[in-house]
C-alpha cells in the first residue's frame, strides 16, 4: 500500500443536516424520549394520534431567482434554511391570494 492512500476509519457517518439519523434514533429509549419532549407533549391522550396520516415531503424545484440584495441579505442574516423561509413567505402570499379570489367570487 502506498502511503498516499488512507484507510477508511470505521467511524459513525453524521445525518446531513436536516436528515435523521435512524440508526441513533433506534438506540432512543422511551424515557429519554419523554426527558427531551417539551412539557406541552407530556399528557397527549392515548388515541392523539390515532387518525394521523403520514404525509410525503414535496420535492423542490430548484429555479434562478432574482431578488434585491438586500432581501437576500436580511434573509441570510435569519441564519441556516433562509431559503425554506423564503419559500414559507412566498407560500403565504400565494394562500392569501388565493383566499381572496375566492372570496371575491362568492361575494
Amino acid at each position: 500500500m502506498s502511503a498516499n492512500v488512507t484507510k477508511k476509519r470505521n467511524r459513525p457517518r453524521k445525518a446531513a443536516p436536516g436528515r435523521i439519523d435512524l440508526a441513533r434514533m433506534r438506540r432512543v429509549s422511551e424515557a429519554d424520549i419523554m426527558r427531551t419532549s417539551p412539557p406541552e407533549l407530556a399528557n397527549l391522550p392515548a388515541d392523539f394520534w390515532g387518525e394521523a396520516q403520514l404525509v410525503a415531503p414535496v420535492i423542490k424545484q430548484a429555479i434562478s431567482l432574482r431578488v434585491d440584495p438586500d432581501v437576500l441579505a436580511w434573509f441570510r442574516a435569519q441564519g441556516p434554511r433562509y431559503q425554506t423561509r423564503m419559500n414559507a413567505v412566498l407560500r403565504t402570499y400565494m394562500t392569501q391570494m388565493r383566499t381572496r379570489r375566492v372570496k371575491k367570487r362568492a361575494g
